[in-house]
């Protein structure tokens, strides 16, 4: 049975959804309602349902906004209006169906099906993740693991240059002269790389011990394999040199 969370800041419509959910007693359940987005947002943060029923038009805060600020998408979205203007806008903000109210049973059962198959899909996929990296993990060749853009990236160490900061994300850069952008901080990526092949040289600059060419003292940077200048800490030197 799927658990459906509504949002609606008009009570009558909220009881009205749930009434027409309720007809579906064998295919979904309401979980938990509410008229204040606010609320919604804090419950969402600590429970995934299997999907979300949210209103447009609110006076403290639009569907569309609710949307951004939710920060576990997990799960299916449905769109619930009475103007029909927000469709195409709907499916832009990653909704999965757009309902018209008052809610005809139809139109509600096609959406039922839509939220079905998008677990399925879901499901699958966060299945085939867990396999994949319980099998890196175990691997005798453990590969270095990126999770962007929706996909998981296999890198051996020797595939890395070095690591560049960009605030709350940072850049992969690859010998072959491709980049993967990543957000996550430098800290984070820096916990992801083995310690004896990769060396925080630099506040912003993670870099692969193998790929260095050349140390620069007086100027306080290292060259890479690739020809990349990077810059050495004050604060790191002394480590580096005992690395070297």
């Amino acid at each position: 049975m799927l658990e459906a969370v509504l949002v609606d800041d008009e009570i009558k419509a909220l009881q009205s959804l749930s009434w027409e959910l309720t007809n579906f007693s064998d295919e979904i359940h309401v979980s938990a309602s509410f008229t204040n987005p606010f609320e919604a947002l804090q419950y969402l943060e600590k429970n995934t349902p299997d999907c979300l029923f949210l209103d447009i038009e609110m006076p403290t805060m639009d569907g569309f906004q609710f949307i951004q600020k939710l920060s576990n998408k997990n799960f299916p979205v449905v769109i619930t209006t009475a103007y029909n203007q927000y469709a195409i806008k709907a499916l832009k903000n990653e909704a999965i169906d757009y309902l018209l109210k008052p809610i005809d049973t139809d139109d509600l059962k096609d959406t039922i099906v839509k939220i079905k198959k998008f677990n399925s899909r879901n499901f699958t996929a966060e299945k085939l993740e867990k396999i994949l990296l319980n099998f890196n993990s175990s691997s005798i060749n453990k590969k270095i693991t990126l999770n962007t853009d929706g996909k998981l990236i296999f890198l051996e160490s020797d595939e890395i240059l070095y690591a560049e900061s960009d605030g709350n994300y940072s850049t992969i850069f690859l010998t072959d002269g491709h980049k993967i952008v990543l957000t996550k901080k430098l800290k984070e990526v820096n916990a992801l790389l083995p310690d004896d092949s990769f060396f925080r040289i630099h506040n912003s600059y993670i870099i692969n011990l193998n790929k260095i060419k050349e140390f620069l003292k007086t100027d306080g940077y290292v060259v890479l394999k690739s020809n990349h200048k990077i810059p050495v800490s004050r604060q790191k030197k002394s480590d580096f040199l005992d690395l070297l």
